[in-house]
C-alpha cells in the first residue's frame, strides 16, 4: 500500500512544479499595454504632422533639384541661353533675399499708443507701443507663414534691428514714430489669426494693455525692397574643397 502511493506523490509534486514553471512562462509572455490617454494621442498626432511637414519639404527640395537639373541639361543641349538662366536665377534670389519689391494678399496692422484718459495701469509705459511689442508681433506673423514684412515702409529681414530710441523705434537704421503700420504678405486667414486669436501676444496688448491695434485684410499689398547693403567684416564664404 505504501509502495503504491510513493510514485503518486512523486508525480503530484512534479506536476505542481511543472505547473508553476509554465504559469511563470505564460506570465512573462503576456504583452504589457500602456494606457492610451488624450495627451499621448496628441503627442503622436504632433509627431505625425511634423513628419508629414518634413516629407513635404523634402519633396519640394527634390522638385527644385529636378528642375535645376533639367535647366542644366537644356543648357548643355543648347536649348537655353546661359545669360537668360543666370538672370532668372538672380531675380529669384533677390526676391528670396528681400532685395526685390513684392506684392500679394495679406494684412496691414496699425499699432498706436493708448491716448485715452484713465488708461490701464499706473505707469505710462504700459500704454505705449515698445520695440519688443513690434518685434513679437513680427515673429508671430513669421510663425504664421508671412513671406514678406515691412514696418512703416521699411522691409524687415532676419538681419533687421528693431530697437527702442526714446519715443521712437529704429528699424534698419531708420527712426520710426507711432503709429506703426506693419504690412505682411501671406495667407490672410493665418496672419489674421496670429494677431486676433485669443492667447496671442497682440490680443493681450489690445485687451489688457489697451494698445490700439487694428487689422485690415487686403487682396493686394505692396512691400518695398530692402534698400541697404550688408557689410560682412568677419563672415567669409567657404569655397568648395576648403
Amino acid at each position: 500500500m505504501n509502495n503504491t502511493n510513493k510514485p503518486n506523490y512523486t508525480i503530484l509534486i512534479f506536476s505542481v512544479v511543472l505547473g508553476i514553471f509554465m504559469a511563470g512562462q505564460f506570465k512573462q509572455n503576456i504583452p504589457s499595454f500602456a494606457p492610451v490617454t488624450l495627451r499621448s494621442i496628441q503627442i503622436t498626432k504632433n509627431d505625425i504632422n511634423s513628419l508629414e511637414k518634413e516629407i513635404e519639404d523634402l519633396n519640394k527640395m527634390i522638385a527644385d533639384k529636378e528642375e535645376q537639373l533639367k535647366l542644366l541639361e537644356s543648357i548643355t543641349n543648347g536649348d537655353e541661353n546661359v545669360l537668360d538662366v543666370l538672370h532668372s536665377e538672380l531675380e529669384k534670389n533677390k526676391t528670396v533675399a528681400g532685395f526685390q519689391k513684392v506684392e500679394g494678399s495679406g494684412i496691414v496692422i496699425k499699432m498706436q499708443d493708448n491716448m485715452a484718459e484713465g488708461a490701464f495701469g499706473e505707469e505710462n509705459d504700459l500704454d505705449v507701443v515698445h520695440d519688443i511689442d513690434v518685434l513679437r508681433i513680427i515673429n508671430d506673423l513669421r510663425g504664421a507663414g508671412a513671406e514678406a514684412i515691412s514696418v512703416n515702409g521699411q522691409r524687415v529681414l532676419s538681419t533687421s534691428e528693431i530697437k527702442c530710441g526714446g519715443p521712437i523705434i529704429r528699424v534698419n537704421g531708420k527712426s520710426l514714430a507711432a503709429p506703426f503700420s506693419i504690412s505682411a504678405i501671406g495667407d490672410p486667414k493665418l496672419l489674421n489669426a496670429a494677431i486676433n486669436a485669443p492667447n496671442t501676444y497682440a490680443y493681450a496688448l489690445k485687451n489688457v494693455d489697451q494698445i490700439n491695434i487694428e487689422t485690415t485684410v487686403k487682396d493686394n499689398i505692396v512691400i518695398p525692397a530692402y534698400n541697404r547693403r550688408f557689410n560682412y567684416k568677419y563672415a567669409k564664404p567657404i569655397k568648395e574643397g576648403d
